[in-house]
């Protein structure tokens, strides 16, 4: 008996045991683990992302700058791949075995239940074959989506390029970006991502067995709509934006065009350049890295990180800040003996003998000799020390926009360079150096790096006569044209309107009145004031430079055009300068056709050889025995200086 009731016990205790696991399995497979869930509920249903189309980027005629056009992106779920021809379908989609197994093996690790990319951005074509065997394919589907379309193919620095999410972006998008999603990488698409973005939708569509959509689950209830991206419309103008990618073909250099009235950007040529078509479709990642390793930096953004002396134009700034200060006024003359001598033995050539020169004639004929003298009253006439007086100097020349972000809408702005006085203190060991430590500044020369952006701003600033509006690139967002509040800013640069009246005569003189450095790229017709520059250059040929606005009244555009390694301003910056201005402000170039051809058939790009660093000197070297030790750094930074301006002393044209 009680052998029985034993075995009784015995039996319920298992029977309770398997009912136990039973139950936890139960439990296991429907809330713990999602995998028979989802295996069933891909076998019904299909989550389809609906991503949205990205805002269109316009020109300021609404001529489109940036489309979409439709790819498709092949997707698989790992657990629903049986029994298919993979021959065929690597035919299919024009890779070979070895890549569908690695394509595969990354899907089945990511998850064997779950949809992920097989395939990205296939074209129209690929999906059209692929479409009529689709069927065979079980575990497989197509999912639409569109990418960037350059009808122009230009402007890539300008609008930059779009790429799929990383970790990182996914991590501080606080969950809004997910895998296979695409972000703005550089320039405007990465500026306005967040307007140009859209938000996704989503759509649950049942399917049969053989992997076929059946229409809406819920007829649509449960989907939500995709949201396409704002439109933009940059200020940019298509047509003088393909006329100066031309005018820079097989050249190294920039061109900025701004409307001095608004800020705007007529044109944002950097050069070399690249086709913007490189960074979409499936070849994106080897055209990448081809850009990236090209030794011609076709990436570098340049009118807003290339760093350059401005050379002659900074006299321009120069004579602006010296009349505001009261140092010079439009009847200032000095002698030019064919170049301005300072401290023990220093020397700073000039392009010829100008004799007394006035203000308006030392902007036309670029007078070294004139500036050197401005120079040395900024800072050694003042009645304080000059590091005091240099650091005022210094202020004076960064409300121009030099030395300072001019805060466009792009990322990656360089600032330029214009050190402060501490610099100058520390290198000569006390605060008693004098304008003669650092007088190539006079020049443009020396330390001081602008930008080419800067360039054409500071002769929007000169068209306006003393304000600025920060320069952009987008006009407007979105069907109600919204214009950015900081771009309305109205900025001053603490000089009167007077005091532009004789420089703007000088740069009227030098486009306009024979023996100007500039008249032969006058425009009839026009009245343009414009300055020519020819920065140094110690790894070559001199840097070309010109900037110009016109016409003299009502000033409808501003420009700044720099050619690496061109040698002198007028013959290569200033025709590209003029075609410009011209094409823009008429419809038409009047220029010689003799001198057109020259500018776009010429091949200025560098050839690649080795550096050579020749020391050289314009005057004696001077006994330090006989000096003190601060004589000695004064006569060291002396000859830093001559070494400087030496190209100039007797090339320099500007």
């Amino acid at each position: 008996m009680n052998s029985f009731f034993a075995r009784k016990f015995i039996v319920q205790g298992i029977i309770i045991a398997a009912a136990i696991v039973l139950l936890l399995r139960l439990f296991y497979i429907q809330v713990i683990d999602d995998s028979y869930y989802l295996s069933a509920e891909n076998n019904v249903l299909r989550k389809v992302i609906i991503y949205p189309a990205r805002g269109v980027i316009l020109d300021r005629n609404s001529q489109v700058l940036v489309q979409n056009e439709p790819v498709y992106d092949l997707l698989v779920t790992p657990r629903d791949v049986k029994d298919i021809d993979t021959a065929l379908f690597c035919q299919l989609i024009d890779i070979d075995k070895k890549g569908f197994i690695s394509r595969f093996t990354k899907a089945k690790n990511y998850s064997p239940y779950r949809a992920s990319i097989f395939e990205k951005q296939l074209s129209a074509e690929t999906y059209a074959r692929l479409q009529e065997h689709l069927y065979k394919f079980r575990g497989f589907y197509v999912q639409n989506r569109t990418v960037r379309s350059y009808p122009d193919s230009i402007a890539a620095q300008f609008l930059g390029y779009i790429n799929e999410v990383t970790d990182k972006n996914i991590e501080q998008s606080n969950g809004f970006y997910r895998p296979g999603d695409y972000i703005g990488v550089s320039g405007v698409e990465s500026a306005y991502e967040e307007l140009l973005r859209g938000q996704r939708g989503i759509q649950n569509v049942m399917v049969d067995a053989f992997n076929r959509p059946k229409g809406h689950f819920a007829d649509g209830k449960y989907d939500t709509l995709a949201v396409a991206g704002e439109d933009l419309m940059s200020s940019l103008d298509k047509e003088l934006q393909i006329l100066g990618e031309k005018l820079l073909k097989n050249k190294v250099g920039t061109i900025v065009a701004i409307e001095p009235k608004t800020g705007e950007i007529l044109s944002f040529v950097s050069s070399p350049s690249y086709d913007p078509n490189m960074m979409v479709g499936r070849e994106r990642g080897n055209n990448y890295m081809k850009l990236l390793y090209d030794p011609n930096k076709p990436m570098f953004i340049r009118p807003i990180q290339a760093q350059y002396p401005p050379g002659s134009v900074f006299k321009v700034v120069s004579a602006l800040i010296a009349q505001q200060a009261k140092i010079i006024d439009e009847n200032t003359a000095f002698y030019c003996p064919g170049g301005y001598r300072y401290g023990r033995n220093g020397f700073m050539g000039c392009t010829h003998v100008h004799g007394s020169t006035s203000l308006v004639s030392s902007i036309q004929t670029s007078c070294n000799t004139y500036y050197g003298y401005t120079y040395a009253k900024m800072i050694d006439g003042r009645g304080e020390k000059s590091s005091k007086a240099y650091d005022q100097w210094r202020e004076a020349v960064q409300k121009f926009g030099i030395g300072v972000k001019l805060g466009i809408d792009l990322p990656g702005e360089n600032a330029g360079n214009l050190p402060a006085a501490d610099y100058y203190t520390k290198h000569f060991g006390n605060d008693s150096w004098t304008s003669a430590y650092n007088i190539s500044l006079s020049i443009g020369q020396g330390e001081m790096g602008i930008t080419p952006l800067q360039m054409a701003n500071i002769m929007a600033i000169v068209a306006n006569r003393g304000f600025y509006y920060r320069p952009h690139l987008i006009k407007s967002i979105g069907d109600k044209k919204i214009v950015k509040p900081e771009f309305t800013e109205k900025i001053s640069v603490g000089v009167d309107a007077k005091y532009f009246e004789p420089v703007i005569e000088g740069m009227s003189q030098a486009v306009n009145r024979p023996g100007g450095t500039a008249y032969s790229v006058k425009i009839n017709g026009i009245e343009m004031a414009g300055k020519t520059g020819t920065a140094q250059n110690p790894h070559g040929e001199n840097h070309a430079v010109f900037f110009a606005f016109a016409p003299r009244v009502n000033p409808k555009i501003a420009i700044a055009v720099f050619v690496e390694n061109a040698g002198y301003g007028g013959v290569w910056a200033a025709p590209i300068a003029s075609m410009m201005v011209e094409q823009y402000l008429t419809d038409t170039i009047t220029m010689p056709k003799y001198i057109q051809d020259r500018i776009y058939n010429g091949n200025l790009m560098p050839a690649v050889k080795p550096t050579v660093i020749k020391k050289e000197t314009t005057e004696k070297e001077t006994d330090t025995a006989k000096q003190t030790p601060l004589e000695q750094k004064q006569a060291q930074r002396i000859r830093q200086n001559n070494n400087a301006i030496l190209a100039q002393n007797d090339k320099y044209k500007s």
